[in-house]
């Protein structure tokens, strides 16, 4: 490609700004009649730790799934949280915390990483939609994360694009322990990946100023494969 080579911090802090100049249709948010809808972080927390809790039972009540919910919806869309995940198959996010159509706003990229597309649509959220919670959501036997710890401790490599990913998850991955078993260091390099996304996010500017004006929380958690039980990082 032509000109110069994009900078990781480069791509971070031009991105910044890509929600500018979008706007979205604004509608009441009608919710079920037997359900409050969440009105901050801490409410929208809780909506999916409960649901989370009903998945993991095997109680999920599939809700916000009927046509005359779908028509409702037409109007605009008030999500009460956005999950940043990873694209892993294995982890539906609406599934996993269940919810239904317009509960959540969702992004999914492999390894959970920060990219350009990726900040201009968490901003959207935020700035247009403000959408009050953001989780960062991890998973066990994550592949990206796993062929980035190949990579620094093998120096495997992949091919050009994914090496690109790569890279990205790298930087967040210094203090893995190289004596640890291979299952304990993936599971130590999922949560520390989950917590280097989190803090890339929070040294952007408007970033900074969204947490300190209290716009909106950012929380981590990791999802268990066997599970299905998503825990929140302290």
């Amino acid at each position: 490609m032509a000109g110069k080579r994009m900078t990781r911090r480069r791509l971070l802090t031009s991105a910044a700004g890509l929600g500018a100049g979008l706007t979205v249709p604004t509608a009441l948010w009608a919710g079920g009649a037997d359900e409050a809808v969440p009105q901050d972080a801490a409410e929208a927390r809780q909506r999916l730790l409960e649901g989370n809790k009903r998945f993991v039972a095997g109680e999920s009540t599939h809700a916000h799934a009927s046509k005359e919910w779908r028509k409702r919806l037409t109007a605009g869309q008030k999500p009460f949280a956005t999950i940043l995940g990873c694209s892993d198959s294995r982890v539906p996010v609406e599934l996993v915390f269940d919810q239904g159509f317009g509960d959540l706003f969702v992004i999914r990229i492999a390894g959970n990483v920060i990219s350009a597309d990726v900040l201009g649509s968490l901003q959207y959220a935020e700035h247009h939609l403000h959408v009050p919670l953001l989780v960062v959501l991890g998973h066990e036997g994550c592949g990206a994360v796993t062929a980035a710890l190949d990579a620094k401790f093998k120096r495997a490599s992949e091919p050009e694009r994914i090496e690109a990913l790569v890279r990205m998850i790298e930087p967040g991955l210094k203090d893995i322990d190289a004596n640890l078993s291979p299952e304990r260091q993936v599971s130590a390099a999922v949560k520390a990946n989950v917590r280097w996304s989190m803090s890339e996010l929070a040294e952007l500017p408007d970033v900074k100023l969204a947490l300190k004006d209290r716009r909106f929380e950012m929380i981590g958690a990791v999802y268990e494969l066997a599970t299905g039980k998503a825990s929140v990082l302290p």
